[in-house]
């Protein structure tokens, strides 16, 4: 029987043919990096291969780094293997990494959501042998409302709060979920805030081409009286934090797919709640696996072993594997 073309090791996963790791959380010679979230872009590695979309963002978190690129969809070849980089539609730059070794094919998918978001590259179905997948959202309450009816909501938020000259303070991963909500948002309320970690991700993606609204950093010297009725866009961390005390009488919402779960805005803190997730939600999931044809699915993070035996009862080879992959939903993702 011929080695599988990727098997799971205590470092990530790994291609013996090609002799690289795939989103490695453990220091390995060459990496192949799906996006740039921390817990799949991780520092240490002496080689990195991702997304030429991918790689500021990745430079960025990781500071001086032997990093090179392929566009999307073009092919490279590592030892017996050949690797492209294909459209995951998580975040901007976010890739599935399809591998090929003597005619077989498999992919990693990393992160993804299969609805186009108007921001980042669309997800993009691949052909393959085996699949392995994210679940984070693998149950059936996690079945997400058009963004566009979101938009709505949260900009209604926004104008009832600034008609009464309250701040909006709004709780989103500074990498991804919150250029998301920026590119959602309408600037004819009011002015756009945003902390530091939000806005250095912002000036990183704007160089890019990415297209966002106009925003203001703001700093310890920042009068925030000035701008009333502002929408603050901040990691999650930082709602419950002193850097938000400055914004007197302001609401606070939360951005997540995990607002889909009764009780959970109430244990953040939130007084709002908007159900929004850059990752697939239980539909997504099934559509993704079934436009991949694969007969072999690997699910790594998330509701695994009820997502996988779902899978088995739909006649998959369905297989959990555990990884270190996870939580960047609602956390600040600044920590390597």
């Amino acid at each position: 029987m011929s080695e599988p073309v990727l098997i799971f090791t205590d470092k990530g996963i790994y291609c013996p043919a090609g002799g690289f790791y795939i989103d490695p959380w453990r220091p390995v010679d060459r990496a192949l990096i799906t996006h740039g979230h921390a817990d799949h872009s991780r520092w240490g590695h002496a080689r990195y291969l991702s997304s030429d979309a991918a790689a500021p963002v990745i430079r960025h978190r990781l500071g001086e780094i032997a990093i090179e690129t392929l566009p999307y969809g073009e092919a490279r070849r590592i030892g017996d293997a050949q690797v492209s980089f294909h459209p995951a539609g998580h975040i901007p730059g976010s890739a599935q990494i399809r591998v090929e070794v003597g005619g077989e094919v498999w992919v990693v998918s990393g992160d993804y959501k299969v609805s186009p978001d108007g921001l980042c590259e669309s997800f993009e179905p691949l052909r393959c042998h085996a699949f392995i997948t994210e679940c984070t959202f693998g149950l059936p309450v996690f079945n997400w409302a058009p963004q566009a009816k979101i938009a709505a909501q949260i900009n209604a938020w926004w104008g009832a709060n600034a008609a009464e000259g309250r701040p909006s303070l709004l709780g989103a991963y500074s990498l991804g979920k919150a250029q998301r909500l920026l590119a959602l948002l309408d600037p004819a309320i009011g002015p756009i805030l945003t902390h530091g970690a939000v806005e250095n991700t912002n000036e990183v993606l704007r160089a890019q081409g990415y297209a966002l609204p106009d925003t203001l950093r703001v700093t310890p010297d920042l009068d925030v009286k000035a701008h009333p009725g502002a929408m603050v866009i901040a990691p999650p961390s930082a709602l419950g934090a002193s850097w938000a005390r400055r914004f007197r009488g302001a609401q606070v919402g939360m951005a997540s797919g995990w607002m889909a779960l009764r009780g959970v805005r109430r244990r953040r803190g939130a007084d709002r709640g908007f159900v929004l997730s850059d990752h697939a939600d239980w539909g997504e999931l099934h559509s993704a696996i079934r436009g991949t044809g694969a007969e072999k699915i690997f699910a790594t993070h998330g509701y695994t072993e009820i997502f996988a035996r779902w899978l088995t009862a739909q006649g998959y080879d369905a297989q959990i594997v555990p990884t270190q992959f996870g939580g960047d939903e609602d956390t600040d993702g600044e920590a390597p």
